[in-house]
């Protein structure tokens, strides 16, 4: 965390290396108008080519961690959504006619095998490139998957722009990809505790921030203070912006924010939690060291917002390997 700067009065950090907001390809905007972008990568052999299957994805073992394993185009593509992810940057791969290697995204049917992951197990894993590429590729997937008729007249809709644009072909109308803004936060009183809320099928020793999305006619730092007050009863000020990243599961942005409690008294509601509660640095700590408490995913803004909180890793606090969050299995 000595990387990190201090944002406010509150002297939290910035949230920085954020593990879904690690991409550094060129995603090169502008090809993507150029109706056959995805046919001409097609034909070149030097394109690289990333597979999904449901919420999978071919990886490799390297000794820091895994790697997207990618392959050349083939014929059964062209019958597939594909999605122009982008190109390496200028100073790293070329292809053989010197232009900076191009990433094609394309779904596949069928069932994931042996050496495919899924982003919340290998997210924290994959290098800056991979993890930007599979957040982009599954969160555009997860869009097409469920936007496939139009809004207007309800025709089908056919993908465009290179799979980042869906078209109408009974009145023309463009759609576009839907990423769902939420906001996620640290809420803390005088007494440096956190405040912690356990979801509705959640185990009793699952604890995470609390969270929320923005609603429509709603500022980022109205949606905090709102989420925080329906949830928990607790009302909050000096609301800080820390930081974001994506969240395709299936289509949210997650902005991170501190808060300060100015009340304390909790009334959670039933509809949205199993229940709340304060915690301190000394009882988080124990709670992590005796095996009693799960944490939230390495990939997630709630992990290092509670580890901004403590001041260090939770495996740190604990001492020991920690638990990982649980969630149930249709979500």
């Amino acid at each position: 965390m000595s990387e990190q700067r201090v944002i406010g009065d509150l002297g939290y950090p910035a949230l920085r290396g954020l593990a879904l907001s690690r991409g550094d390809v060129d995603r090169t905007a502008a090809a993507r108008t150029r109706p056959a972008l995805t046919e001409e990568l097609l034909a070149d052999p030097g394109t690289q080519v990333l597979a999904l299957r449901r919420d999978r994805f071919p990886v490799g073992h390297t000794p820091d961690g895994l790697h997207l394993v990618f392959r050349a185009p083939d014929e059964a593509d062209r019958g597939r959504l594909r999605i122009f992810l982008g190109r390496a940057p200028e100073a790293s791969g070329h292809d053989a006619e010197g232009a900076p290697t191009a990433y094609l995204g394309v779904v596949e049917d069928g069932e994931p095998g042996e050496g495919w992951a899924n982003l919340r197990a290998a997210g924290l894993r994959l290098g800056d490139r991979d993890a930007g590429l599979v957040t982009t590729l599954l969160a555009l997937a997860n869009w097409h998957a469920t936007h496939g008729h139009c809004p207007r007249c309800g025709a089908s809709t056919e993908p465009v722009a290179a799979g980042w644009v869906r078209r109408c072909p009974e009145d023309r109308s463009e759609h576009f990809p839907r990423t769902d803004p939420s906001v996620i936060m640290s809420v803390v009183d005088e007494a440096g505790r956190l405040l912690l809320g356990r979801g509705l099928t959640w185990p009793e020793d699952q604890f995470s921030v609390l969270a929320g999305f923005v609603e429509p006619g709603e500022s980022l730092e109205a949606a905090v203070a709102r989420e925080v007050l329906e949830e928990s009863g607790v009302r909050v000020e000096e609301v800080r912006y820390l930081g974001s990243q994506p969240w395709p599961f299936p289509s949210s942005l997650m902005l991170g924010f501190t808060a300060a409690a100015v009340t304390t008294e909790l009334q959670h509601d039933p509809e949205e939690l199993a229940e709340v509660r304060w915690v301190t640095r000394e009882e988080y700590a124990a709670l992590l060291a005796s095996g009693g408490i799960r944490v939230p995913g390495g990939i997630s803004i709630a992990r290092r917002l509670i580890e901004a909180w403590l001041g260090q890793s939770v495996e740190a606090a604990a001492g020991r390997p920690v638990v990982e969050g649980w969630r149930p299995a249709k979500s």
